[in-house]
């Protein structure tokens, strides 16, 4: 039910994005409709050029993804454990958080010029801190009695991480995950478009400096096909990871 009605607002767009320029409430010079965009993808998709930006684009998201993921989870779990660190680290983090990436451009380009490391480090740098707050918030919430009862029965530190800590944390960590590859993406087509690293992004800004007006679109949807493809993975992924939940399993009635 809920997949009909999804496809159904597409479709519905869609078609209102077909009929807007045909109607002639917007010039089609600045808003193909529809039909023109997904013929113009058709011809795009059968160009070497195309599959090179794409795999440029996915190769900058996943790894700044991964390493965004990998950071923000040991460092969370690090600083979360300890109240000590937690205490010193949290008015930094605070105060770095909510620094723009785009902000960073700058100093990017002049480390790194107009290269996909330049990119690298906005995808980062934004992504790391939706994994690193959901973790601390799930190291802070692992319920006190549990936590004396490990305590009391001299159960290690990596121990009570692995079977206390981590268990509570997972779920905002996945919740994390989820919001980072977002983010990632976000900010590799930005990066792209704002620096002209290679990918999609400076695909897009080129048809744009070329009026290849068709051709823009049909690269914006590939993109946003790009956001709901790592949108439904991430969702598959946190459902399998925590089925053991009760937010995600579901009760079988009696």
């Amino acid at each position: 039910m809920t997949l009909g009605l999804g496809l159904a607002g597409l479709v519905g767009f869609a078609v209102l994005l077909e009929l807007v320029p045909r109607l002639g409430l917007v010039s089609d010079q600045f808003l193909p409709p529809t039909s023109r965009i997904l013929s113009t993808l058709a011809d795009v998709v059968g160009e070497d050029r195309f599959w090179v930006a794409l795999l440029d684009t996915l190769r900058t998201w996943a790894l700044g993804l991964a390493i965004a993921v990998v950071a923000g989870v040991a460092l969370g779990v690090m600083i979360g454990a300890v109240p000590v660190l937690r205490a010193a680290t949290a008015s930094t983090i605070e105060f770095l958080r909510p620094i723009p990436s785009v902000a960073l451009i700058p100093l990017a380009v002049l480390l790194y010029g107009s290269t996909i490391t330049s990119t690298l480090i906005l995808v980062v740098y934004a992504s790391f801190w939706q994994v690193l707050v959901q973790v601390l918030h799930g190291v802070a919430d692992v319920d006190p009695v549990a936590r004396d009862t490990a305590r009391s029965y001299r159960l290690g530190q990596w121990a009570t991480v692995r079977y206390l800590v981590w268990p509570t944390a997972l779920p905002y960590a996945a919740t994390g995950v989820r919001l980072a590859a977002s983010v990632a993406l976000i900010l590799t087509i930005t990066g792209e478009l704002v620096i002209g690293s290679p990918g999609l992004g400076k695909e897009i800004a080129v048809a744009q400096e070329s009026v290849a007006v068709p051709r823009m679109y049909a690269l914006v949807l590939v993109t946003g096909l790009i956001g709901v493809a790592a949108n439904l993975i991430t969702r598959t992924a946190e459902r399998r990871v925590l089925a053991w939940h009760p937010s995600v399993r579901q009760e079988v009635p009696a």
